[in-house]
């Protein structure tokens, strides 16, 4: 399923379900560790903090960067 390329995830948004159904490599306990990394941080500032959140390597980070941003 490729999404159109104006459908893209808010990592600050995004809930975990989402997470784990639109990101390539991300599953439900990566995609929950996003939300609780977002919960105990706040927002994220970038795409690139997602590194931060144990789990995401650079590259999982690598397949899903062009259908991500943070709002």
């Amino acid at each position: 399923v490729t999404l159109p390329s104006s459908e893209k995830v808010d990592l600050n948004g995004a809930d975990a379900a989402t997470l784990q159904k639109q990101l390539a490599g991300v599953g439900e306990t990566k995609a929950k560790a996003i939300v609780a990394y977002r919960d105990a941080n706040g927002p994220f500032a970038s795409v690139d903090e997602l590194l931060e959140v144990k789990g995401i390597g650079k590259a999982i980070l690598d397949r899903n960067r062009d259908k991500l941003e943070v709002n």
